[in-house]
């Protein structure tokens, strides 16, 4: 379906699913905001593969409501209007409860829950109906394997969860459509990193596919939510894993 003349803003956008969904979306015809934190390059490298007229790259910690305010402001400024919003940027510490500290607490919600949430309050005054908006949370929510380490990361996951069901109710009576993805283990640089090839050879194994998915895949899903065939789907959290969680 074309996005020709949407715009969309995606936080954490210079890697992973994130870079997935600008390049998919790109494709589809929208101009994109890519927000990065610290990997510039890759920013630069997504807005020249793009086309810098359908491109910028603002570099903003969402963690921060003013920076929050500044990418806003600065999508608008450049054009004139958001479509598009996905919250995309999250951190994941891998804690248990007697490794959590306040800090861990605070790093981890200021991001992956805060910054969401006003993100999305910046941006829905610049957003008409029949704009959408894309969380992201995760399949830990609903899965039965989930280890004492991802306590914070799917506490938080499990906010953006509810977030996604209220803000349907409350952006729907402007025409504006929220769901979120909740992505099963994707082969992203952060999913990748640190782990063995037994660890991953025994996700594979989970699977009925046999292998984790891609950023690709997600980005696809995305990229239906963020057109006009998903007009009735609001509210929903679409679990993208093949089946690795049912």
């Amino acid at each position: 379906m074309s996005l020709t003349g949407k715009v969309a803003l995606i936080t954490g956008a210079s890697n992973g699913i994130g870079k997935a969904v600008a390049l998919r979306l790109a494709a589809d015809g929208a101009s994109i905001v890519i927000n990065y934190h610290t990997d510039g390059a890759s920013a630069t490298a997504l807005v020249s593969r793009i086309g810098a007229d359908r491109a910028l790259a603002v570099q903003a910690d969402v963690s921060q409501l003013d920076s929050i305010t500044a990418l806003v402001d600065a999508a608008v400024a450049r054009f004139g209007k958001i479509d598009i919003l996905m919250p995309n940027a999250g951190i994941l510490l891998m804690r248990d409860l007697s490794s959590a500290t306040p800090s861990d607490f605070d790093r981890t919600f200021s991001l992956n829950v805060r910054g969401p949430l006003f993100l999305a309050q910046a941006a829905a005054p610049h957003m008409a109906a029949g704009s959408r908006v894309v969380f992201v949370t995760t399949g830990l929510n609903t899965a039965t394997t989930i280890t004492p380490g991802y306590l914070l990361y799917a506490a938080s996951k499990g906010a953006v969860h509810q977030m996604t069901r209220a803000l349907a109710k409350d952006l729907g009576r402007r025409g504006i459509t929220v769901n979120a993805v909740a992505p099963g283990p994707t082969a992203t640089e952060l999913f990748m990193e640190g782990k063995t090839e037994a660890v991953l050879r025994g996700m594979e194994a989970q699977s009925p596919f046999g292998r984790v998915g891609t950023p690709e895949e997600v980005a696809d899903v995305v990229a239906f939510l963020a057109g006009e065939g998903s007009r009735w789907v609001s509210g929903q959290v679409v679990r993208v894993n093949g089946a690795f969680m049912v």
